[in-house]
């Protein structure tokens, strides 16, 4: 069995730095699977993790994938969103939870389209 990796590598110094010595966001703003989008290009002088975000979110991208991508903790990611938020250069779109239970689709179609996609 292969030894676990702790999730969170970064320096604690440069992630001290990257987050500006906050180690909370300000809201609850995004969860993992909220989709941010770029609302302008990056500025001369910004921080190098916003300009990386923007280049990210020229197209939809969830919040796990951002973390993903740029090796930071999901923690840090959502400190640098909220900053970007804030200053209005990306927007958050959060999904849209079912009405009901009811206008989910039924679990036993769900299982025919997977027992189809398998003998494919």
């Amino acid at each position: 069995m292969t030894p676990r990796r702790p999730v969170d590598t970064g320096d604690p110094d440069r992630l001290y730095t990257v987050t500006g010595g906050r180690s909370r966001a300000d809201d609850d703003s995004f969860d993992l699977v909220t989709l941010v989008v770029s609302e302008c290009e990056p500025a001369a002088g910004m921080q190098s993790e916003h300009v990386r975000i923007l280049e990210l979110c020229r197209h939809p991208s969830a919040v796990v994938e951002i973390a993903a991508e740029l090796k930071l903790p999901i923690t840090v990611v959502r400190i640098l969103l909220g900053d970007l938020l804030a200053m209005g250069r990306i927007t958050a779109r959060h999904p849209r939870a079912a009405d009901s239970v009811a206008s989910m689709p039924d679990s036993a179609l769900l299982k025919e389209v997977l027992h189809g996609l398998r003998n494919l």
